[in-house]
């Protein structure tokens, strides 16, 4: 299993051996870590066996309908894009298959079949949306979650479609419109009304259920590392991480990126782990740990009701809240480089509350039904 595929039921060696992956899933199991694979259904590499015996026996091949071939003899090795036959992207090395043919179909269910009986607790479907969908997801789907009812599907879909979430497809999506709205926030292209606005619609298209299950990423290996994309400014890398474990979804941390680590458009964006920790952002580091214990004792971050606005003088400050009755946490975050002093009304002006900023050690009162905050300029509480 890599990249170009040549067989979807072994590991390739230059990774690891099958013991090897089973006996990390054993040691994942006991540490309750998921393990979910990367599932590349569209496309295959071009020694897949199947493929290798079109190349070799051409029009002849069994397997010549497992592809879509337009003229032979099919050419795989020459210079140039793939003419002879559909490539991904009309990669030479990266073969289509033709989905529509039911030996296909069967071949893929039951690699889908395969791995989930190993141990892993779901997959994350690449380019899905290439796939021509007649029933192709939903059988998946079928599949998975009558071995592992808990399984993790997660579609690579872009742009937030809701056709793709649900019974018939993925529990969840990859987040990037949000990630999309959380830069242009810290790099001033929109303001805190704007970020309401684009996020509002964007949510309210899906099922609580799903809206839960997306995972919302800042940096992966098809976009420019945060830490680039956002000049290495500490304080806006912080909140864009303070932002993502706040609303609703599954916060993800491309690797490396906890650290601060840099790396432009693809391939730069898949540079390997700096082991050096005298390279680390070591303030960053230990912001998103305290995220991450935040998250997993606070109910409310993980699974309460979730409501994003601006806070009421001026527009300009975000505020977002998560839980329900008094087991709430509010996230509140200034966008701008000024200081800002903001208001936030509670549901109750029994003053035995006390909020406290689970980041640090501030504690505020509530003062006539509110509690007054003085915000430093790109900062954010929690």
């Amino acid at each position: 299993l890599r990249y170009n595929a040549t067989s979807y039921y072994e590991i390739d060696p230059k990774l690891w051996t099958m013991t090897d992956f089973l006996a990390f899933l054993d040691v994942a199991l006991r540490y309750q870590i998921k393990l979910i694979l990367d599932g590349v259904f569209n496309h295959c590499g071009r020694g897949f066996f199947a493929f290798s015996d079109l190349l070799e026996n051409q029009s002849a091949s069994p397997y010549k309908d497992w592809f879509h071939v337009k003229r032979y003899p099919v050419d795989a090795y020459s210079s140039g894009d793939a003419t002879t036959y559909e490539g991904w992207w009309k990669y030479k090395s990266l073969p289509k298959f033709n989905t529509g043919n039911p030996a296909v179909r069967q071949y893929l269910m039951k690699v889908a079949k395969f791995w989930v009986e190993q141990g892993i607790d779901g997959w994350r479907l690449d380019v899905p949306n290439e796939i021509d969908d007649d029933g192709f997801w939903a059988e998946f789907r079928s599949i998975v979650k009558a071995i592992n009812p808990d399984a993790y599907l997660l579609g690579e879909i872009w742009d937030g479609n809701p056709r793709w979430v649900g019974d018939a497809h993925f529990d969840g999506l990859m987040g990037y419109p949000v990630r999309t709205a959380v830069i242009d926030l810290l790099k001033g292209i929109i303001n805190s009304e704007n970020f309401v606005h684009k996020l509002r619609p964007y949510f309210s298209q899906y099922a609580p259920e799903n809206i839960s299950a997306m995972y919302n990423l800042l940096g992966s290996h098809d976009t420019e590392r945060l830490a680039t994309v956002l000049n290495n400014d500490l304080a806006r890398l912080k909140l864009a991480y303070l932002l993502i474990f706040s609303l609703p979804g599954a916060p993800a941390i491309y690797y490396g990126d906890e650290v601060g680590l840099n790396g432009g458009p693809d391939p730069d964006s898949r540079r390997a782990f700096p082991w050096d920790e005298s390279t680390w952002n070591q303030e960053l580091r230990t912001w998103i740990k305290n995220l991450v214990r935040v998250r997993k004792n606070q109910a409310a971050l993980r699974r309460g009701e979730y409501s994003v606005f601006t806070a009421e003088e001026s527009n300009t400050e975000l505020v977002i809240t998560r839980g329900s009755g008094i087991d709430r946490c509010i996230t509140v975050i200034n966008p701008s480089g000024v200081s800002k002093a903001i208001s936030i009304p509670m549901e109750t002006s029994d003053a035995q509350y006390v909020l406290r900023n689970a980041l640090s050690t501030e504690e505020f009162a509530i003062v006539d039904g509110k509690v007054h905050l003085e915000m430093k300029p790109w900062s954010g509480m929690l």
